[in-house]
């Protein structure tokens, strides 16, 4: 089972999945973002995706906090390129010891969820403020612009985007346009709303791209991809952001 809803750290989404087995494992797919996890006592860093994930399978919980794009680097403390593709122990980024002891205090917690938010909170507070020039950057490009547009719209040539890009989202804005642009398709996708118009409100030129794009992004199909969904359907928590 999988719930998410909207995090007291700005534009964070709070997670939790509950492995029970029985049912298909549910790959995470690219979206931009960075997480923070916890999952049977360990805290974890989830690296930006430039394909999909499958998750370990039966028996296991997770608890996760994850970052709106570009927001994460400046939490961890290291450029989000060098965690592409990764999934490593927090305490490989922060002092082991310190590490050790959040672990205990989520895991010992009423509700690890909560927890792990409210540590996620407070570290955040002393941490340095995430680059707002490379959120405006993620903004326009999850709103369908081009790149030579957003570059001109921020000030900064491309080579210099480029470079910016990588230490903020892992990768560089072409393709952080392009899985934006894949996830706001399969938010409609999800909402049952047909593959072309889908397609086309996203920002595809027809439904033969959105499908290109599917699998280079992901390995899955649309038709996989939407079976899949409907297995996982997150619980009602007034937040739409995918998983």
């Amino acid at each position: 089972m999988y719930a998410e809803r909207a995090s007291r750290l700005d534009g964070a989404v709070v997670w939790s999945r509950s492995e029970s087995g029985g049912g298909p494992v549910v790959p995470v797919l690219p979206d931009g973002c960075m997480d923070l996890l916890w999952t049977e006592g360990r805290l974890l860093v989830a690296g930006p995706d430039t394909y999909a994930y499958a998750p370990p399978g039966t028996g296991v919980r997770y608890a996760g906090v994850r970052f709106a794009p570009g927001a994460a680097p400046a939490f961890f403390g290291v450029p989000a390129h060098e965690l592409r593709d990764r999934r490593v122990e927090l305490a490989q980024l922060w002092p082991a010891g310190r590490v050790r002891r959040l672990a205990e205090r989520i895991g010992d917690a009423p509700d690890p969820v909560a927890e792990l938010e409210a540590q996620a909170l407070r570290h955040a507070a002393d941490a340095p403020a995430p680059d707002p020039l490379l959120r405006a950057v993620a903004a326009a490009l999850d709103r369908g612009w081009s790149v030579a547009a957003t570059a001109e719209a921020v000030g900064l040539g491309a080579r210099q985007l480029h470079r910016r890009s990588l230490d903020a989202f892992g990768y560089g804005p072409k393709t952080l346009a392009r899985v934006l642009r894949l996830q706001r398709a399969l938010e409609l996708v999800r909402a049952e709303v047909p593959y072309a118009e889908a397609a086309l409100a996203a920002g595809c030129t027809d439904q033969a791209h959105l499908a290109r794009e599917m699998r280079d992004l992901t390995g899955l199909t649309l038709r996989a991809y939407a079976a899949l969904a409907k297995s996982e359907t997150p619980e009602p928590s007034g937040s739409s952001t995918t998983a």
